[in-house]
């Protein structure tokens, strides 16, 4: 089920209205190391060999600038151009050098209903890398809300050869590589960032990730639990900024043979929300803020 243009999700990139107070949350509590500060930008890295998993940029109000994802090599890159704008998309800017510290080659483009992804190849990655216990190596996936699910599904499907991996009532699990699902659809009424995720090393680190950051004040608005779809174990938090993130683990690897499922396939018993059926329901705190943060106008 591999996707013979895109290798998988390299990075999310936001706007925030406070970088100091980024910076702490991020490493103090949230378990980053600042990579890389330009003067209104910081750049996160994990213990994975990618160079960052999240930037964040000042900006007046929390705002998703681009989504990242890395091609498979330059030719993959050429593809995706083309693709793109035949999928209804825009090239917002066009290939050329990326112009952020992990450097490379790269595009942006633009969906017919203005969500903004990245594209690289060639950028910087850490020689240096093993997991650390309680701290998250890479991103495993970002939800992106839609409100035409199936347009969006399509655009994902020609203009970055994603497939569908499981169809819920509620998402559209978008598959590119061996992890089940990169990207994923919200079945909503608009176009907000639902949430990133992060993966942890193992159960263990999203469970003691949980106790940490409601130390911290951060209750965990939904979680523990383990997901049908993914299979993958959650604490769900709202972040300093409103933004949505998601620790992780256990995310199922598939291959050609995975078989998609439907709606009528990922039914839970009355009163669960997920397979253990301990978890809560997702907090309304969640889920209004699950769609309160957009993507920019523009990116550059």
């Amino acid at each position: 089920m591999a996707s013979s243009t895109i290798q998988g999700l390299r990075s999310v990139a936001l706007e925030v209205p406070d970088l100091d107070k980024a910076e702490d949350f991020y490493t103090r509590i949230w378990h980053l190391d600042v990579v890389a500060r330009e003067p209104d930008a910081l750049y996160f890295r994990g213990t994975g060999q990618d160079h960052h998993l999240l930037a964040l940029h000042r900006g007046p109000r929390t705002a998703i600038r681009h989504v990242t994802l890395r091609a498979h090599d330059e030719d993959a890159l050429r593809a995706v151009a083309r693709a793109g704008i035949e999928a209804g998309g825009t090239l917002a800017i066009p290939i050329g050098p990326v112009a952020d510290p992990a450097g490379g080659l790269g595009l942006l483009l633009r969906d017919p209903d203005g969500r903004l992804i990245q594209v690289v190849t060639g950028d910087a990655r850490h020689a240096q890398a093993a997991d650390v216990p309680d701290r998250p190596v890479r991103l495993a996936h970002a939800v992106l809300n839609s409100a035409d699910v199936a347009a969006t599904r399509r655009f994902f499907e020609q203009a970055l050869d994603f497939r569908l991996a499981d169809l819920t009532r509620i998402m559209a699990f978008m598959n590119c590589n061996a992890d089940h699902h990169t990207i994923a659809v919200g079945i909503t009424d608009n176009n907000a960032l639902n949430h990133i995720a992060f993966v942890m090393p193992d159960l263990e680190s999203v469970m003691r990730g949980g106790g940490r950051m409601k130390d911290a004040g951060y209750a965990i608005e939904w979680g523990p639990g383990r997901h049908g779809p993914g299979d993958n174990a959650f604490n769900y938090f709202i972040g300093p900024f409103g933004e949505v993130i998601e620790y992780t683990a256990e995310v199922e690897q598939i291959d050609d043979g995975y078989v998609a499922g439907g709606p009528d396939d990922w039914k839970w018993p009355p009163g669960r929300v997920d397979q253990w059926g301990i978890s809560p329901p997702p907090s309304a705190r969640l889920k209004t803020a699950q769609s309160e943060v957009f993507f920019v106008p523009s990116s550059a």
